[in-house]
C-alpha cells in the first residue's frame, strides 16, 4: 500500500529529500514551517507516532518519523487545526515509505548501464541454497545491492529482501528492471546501515571488495554493520586474502565464519563465507 493510500490523501509529498535524511529533526522544524490547514496523525499499532501531514490547497506535505520523534511543536500545531488520526502497522508504513522514495529515486535518476551477467543468477541460487536451503518467507538483507540480482534470487528462493545501496544509479537499473522492488528497498550509506534497520534472521553481501589498503576500512565497516543487522551471514569475495579479512572481522564480533570455494564463479563468487553468532 501506498503512504498517500494509507493517509486517505491525494498529492503526498515528503519534507525529507531522501530516504536516508528521516534521522535528521532539522524536518521537523521544516514541517513546523510549512503552511496547513488540516492535518493527519499516523500512529503505529503501539500508537507511536509514524507521521504526520498538513494539507496545502490540492497536495499533502509530510513527515515520517521511522527513526526520529515529532517535536512538540508539530504535535501542537496538528492539535490546533482540524486534523485525524489514523493508525497502521509499523511494518507496513515502513514499506510505503521505502516504495515512496524509490519511486521518486527512479523518476530523477538514470539507470545504471546493465551489469548483470545472466549467468549469475543461477550461480548465486546454488550458494544460497547450499547455505540456507529454501527461504520459508525469512527475512534476509541485501546489503551492497546494487542492482539487485542477490535480492532476486532470494526473492526466488522464498525469503524476504530487504535491499539498500549508495549508489543512485545502481539501484535505479535495479528498479527498472524488477530486480529490486520499491518497498523493499532503500538508499542508504551501508556504513550506518544500522541506524535504519533491525536486526533480521539473515543477511548476504555479494560480491564484496575489492578490500585493499585503500579501501579496507570502509569495508571493514560495512562487514561489521552487516553483522550487526543480521544473526547469519553469507559473503562472497573474489580472493582467498579477503576471506581472512571476513574472519578476523566476524571473529571480533563473535562470529563463526567458515569459508569455501567455488569454481562456478571464478571472479566475482570464488569464495563464499558463511558467518553466524557464536
Amino acid at each position: 500500500m501506498k503512504a498517500a493510500e494509507i493517509l486517505d490523501v491525494d498529492n503526498l509529498r515528503f519534507i525529507e529529500p531522501e530516504f536516508a535524511a528521516q534521522t535528521d529533526m532539522i524536518f521537523n522544524t521544516m514541517l513546523a514551517a510549512e503552511s496547513g490547514t488540516e492535518g493527519r496523525f499516523l500512529l503505529d499499532e503501539n500508537e507511536e507516532p509514524l507521521c504526520l501531514a498538513f494539507r496545502q490547497e490540492s497536495s499533502w506535505v509530510a513527515a515520517s518519523f521511522l527513526y526520529r520523534n515529532p517535536s512538540v511543536g508539530l504535535i501542537e500545531k496538528f492539535e490546533n487545526m482540524n486534523g485525524q488520526i489514523f493508525q497502521e502497522n509499523r511494518d507496513e508504513w515502513g514499506g510505503a515509505v521505502r516504495e515512496y522514495f524509490s519511486t521518486t529515486l527512479a523518476a530523477a535518476t538514470a539507470p545504471a548501464i546493465e551489469d548483470l551477467n545472466p549467468i549469475r543468477r543461477g550461480i548465486l541460487t546454488n550458494i544460497v541454497t547450499m547455505a540456507w536451503g529454501k527461504g520459508e518467507g525469512r527475512a534476509c538483507v541485501d546489503c551492497c545491492c546494487g542492482s539487485g540480482v542477490g535480492s532476486l534470487v532470494l526473492r526466488d528462493l522464498g525469503f524476504a529482501p530487504l535491499s539498500f545501496d549508495n549508489d543512485a544509479s545502481l539501484l535505479s537499473r535495479g528498479l527498472a528492471a524488477g530486480r529490486l522492488l520499491p518497498q523493499e528497498t532503500m538508499q542508504l550509506d551501508a556504513m550506518i546501515a544500522s541506524r535504519y534497520i533491525e536486526p533480521v534472521p539473515l543477511g548476504i553481501g555479494i560480491m564484496m571488495g575489492e578490500i585493499n589498503d585503500f579501501s579496507r576500512e570502509m569495508w571493514e565497516r560495512i562487514v561489521q554493520e552487516l553483522f550487526l543487522i543480521s544473526e547469519a551471514t553469507l559473503i562472497t569475495v573474489g580472493t582467498e586474502q579477503e576471506t581472512h579479512l571476513i574472519r578476523e572481522w566476524g571473529e571480533e564480533m563473535e562470529r563463526t565464519v567458515d569459508v569455501s570455494e567455488t569454481t562456478s564463479d571464478p571472479i566475482y563468487d570464488r569464495w563464499v563465507c558463511v558467518a553466524k553468532q557464536k
